[in-house]
Order: C-alpha cells, then structure tokens, then sequence
C-alpha cells in the first residue's frame, strides 16, 4: 500500500511539469509602418479668364477698367490686369495650403517671384466643370472637396516699367506646410511694358509754292518703332495746327498772317479742282497715305486724288479720344482721326485693318498744300502730329 501511493506521487509530480494545453488559439503581435504622402499641391486654371484696361484711358469701345478683348498680341502696360479663377487641392487637407499666388519670372513652373497673393473665395463643396480637375484617370468633375480644396481668385495688375519691363512667364501657383508646390498647367508669356514710339523719315518740305497752285511733297514714312519682339500694335492718327510766318515778314495768306490748316476743321478733303481752290471752303492741306493693300484711295473722306484733309489738335487725350463711339465713321461721322479710313472693309470690326501698324511697319504719307491767292510769307511755324496708340 505505501509501495502504490509512493508512485502516485511521483507521478503527479512529473504531470504537473508538463505545458498546460487549452481549447483556445494564441497570437502575437506587431506594429505596423504607414506612412502618409506628403501630397504636393494641384493647382487648376477653372474657365474663367479676364484682361482687363486701366483705370486711366478707355480704348476704342468699353471703359476703363472694362474688358480688354482688343488686345491680340501679348504685351500689357501699367495697370492693366489678368485675373484667372483657379482649383487648387491638397489630399493633406485644405488646411495644409499655405498660400496661392501669382508668380512672374524667367523660366516656367514653380519657384519664380512672388507678385500678388490670390483671395480665398470657397471651399470646393462640388468641383466644376469647367475646372477639368483630374489626377491621371480619376475625373473630380462633381465631387465634393470641402476639406481638401477650395477656390481662389488671381488678379495680376503690371506695375511700373520701374519694376516690370520685357518678357515674363506668369502663372499661379500654391504652397503647402510641407514646402511643396504646384502650378497651373497654362503658363502665359507677356512683354510687360514694353516701349512704344513713332519713326519718321523724311521731311515735309514745300519750297517755292506759287500762290493759287498745288504743291506736293517729298513722301513721308511714319514707323511702329515699338521694341523687337513686343508685337505692339499701333492704330495711328494724324493731327495739325495753323502755320505761321516766324520771322515777322508781314505775311498775308491770304488775308492774315495765318496760313489754315483746315478750312472747316474735319478731315473732309474739300477739293474740286474743276472749280479752283476757294478759300475758307477748300482745305489747303491734305494727304494721301498707303500701307500695304490699303490706302487713302478708297477712304470715305477723300477727294477726287484720293487725299484726305487733316483735323485740328496738339495732343492725343486733347483729342476726341475718349471712351464710347468717337473714332468717325462707326456712327456715320466722318470726321475721324485716323490715317486710314475704310468702312466698306471694316464693318462689324473694331478697327480699320490699314490703320494698324505692326513693329517695324511703315504708312506712306504724301501731303498736298494749295497755297491761297494772295499769299506771302514763310510759314515756318506750326506742327503736323502723328499719333500711335497700342491696341
């Protein structure tokens, strides 16, 4: 009996150090790595674009400050305006954009010179449209992006020749707190203020012009002298003064010291010559003008040759230049400015083809004096203006 209960014993002793196994399953466990993209901005030019005028001279229609749909070429001056709507989108959350601005600078893309800051207008609550917002295949048109993007208003205004002055890549682009940037896909490139000037070769010289008879001069080329490259177009324009004998002569022409440049101040070419010269109804300066296929020749003012008379001013805003329907024949009117003149081919048009030079093209200019009988004296005082303003 003790001999059993010995070995009882010893066998519950060797039990109780095997592993105790039971009915459920045992794991272990691990820290996973996730890591975020530090997404970089996007930045998306929506439709809608706008150049605007400055606030100081209207064009040839609107206001200042209206639309600037007659620019066609790519250069802008001092205070006129670009104004861009645009998407702009974090995955990190809008709260990770840390500003959206336009940019001017050398190269295109990221990192050029800060020029305006962009106004937060709302958060992308539904993407438009217009946007064309897509990442690769995924299209976002419609989607709900309130807390990862929203939209801004850009408006670049050129400042100072000072300041700005040649050629510039602009576009807009965003930062976030991580130092990452986007920019818009559409860069623009514009010559920002550029200069603008007149070339004139030749002089307007009568010498030895018989009273009561017509005289003609050498021809005359006035240049769009603006910078290489700018693509500045002029619209041009002429106008005059009276002339005067400057040395005290006891001039009379032809019954004052005052030879006319006009005698009814509109650029009407009045001239019959089956009738003579009259004075104070016929117009003793005129000229006929060419640039390329166009010329005076088929300008409503003109007379029988194909001269056109010239309207009295000093200097251009002095002239009927303002805002609204003030460039001649638009409302019927023909007393207008400009050099050349054509309805038949401009209606429906804003300016008249011929009178737009482009950099480094010239008009042909040759005038036309009928000296009044009596005459005496040099007139050698007085001015006769050519105007050039950048459409």
């Amino acid at each position: 009996m003790k001999k059993l209960l010995g070995v009882f014993i010893i066998a519950s002793i060797v039990f109780s150090l095997m592993p105790v196994v039971f009915a459920t399953s045992v794991g272990i466990g691990t820290t996973p790595t996730i890591e975020t993209e530090d997404f970089a901005p996007m930045v998306w030019m929506c439709d809608d674009r706008l150049v605007s005028d400055d606030n100081v001279q209207a064009g040839r229609f609107g206001d200042v400050g209206s639309e600037l749909f007659e620019r066609v070429n790519n250069y802008a001056f001092e205070g006129e305006q670009i104004e861009w709507s645009v998407l702009v989108m974090d995955k990190n959350g809008i709260e990770k954009i840390e500003d959206v601005f336009a940019t001017i600078g050398d190269s295109q893309g990221a990192g050029n010179d800060i020029e305006v800051n962009c106004v937060f207008d709302r958060v992308a609550d539904r993407v438009d449209e217009e946007c064309n917002a897509r990442i690769l295949e995924e299209d976002l048109t419609g989607d709900d992006l309130s807390d990862v993007a929203g939209y801004y208003t850009c408006t670049f205004t050129v400042e100072t020749p000072e300041s700005m002055y040649g050629e510039f890549w602009i576009t807009v682009e965003a930062t976030d707190l991580d130092g990452l940037s986007g920019t818009m896909d559409e860069n623009e490139f514009w010559f920002l203020n550029p200069i603008i000037a007149l070339g004139i070769t030749g002089a307007l010289t009568f010498e030895d012009v018989r009273p009561g008879a017509l005289s003609y001069s050498d021809t005359m080329l006035v240049e769009n002298d603006a910078d290489e490259g700018s693509g500045v177009l002029l619209d041009m324009f002429i106008s005059g003064t009276d002339f005067y004998d400057g040395s005290s002569s006891g001039a009379k022409c032809p019954s004052t010291n005052q030879l006319l440049l006009s005698s009814d101040g509109d650029s009407d070419c009045d001239y019959d010559p089956s009738n003579g010269f009259t004075a104070g109804s016929d117009d003793p300066f005129c000229y006929y003008a060419t640039h390329g296929a166009y010329s005076t020749q088929d300008d409503g003012r003109n007379d029988v040759e194909g001269y056109v008379g010239i309207n009295y001013g000093t200097s251009f805003n002095a002239l009927p230049f303002g805002s609204g329907n003030w460039y001649g024949t638009f409302n019927g009117d023909t007393t207008g400015y400009e050099i050349i003149q054509d309805p038949s081919i401009a209606a429906g048009l804003i300016y008249f083809p011929g009178n737009v030079v482009s950099p480094g093209s010239e008009m042909a200019l040759t005038f036309r004096l009928f000296l009044p009988e009596p005459c005496n004296g040099d007139f050698d005082t007085g001015s006769i203006f050519f105007w050039g303003e950048a459409i």
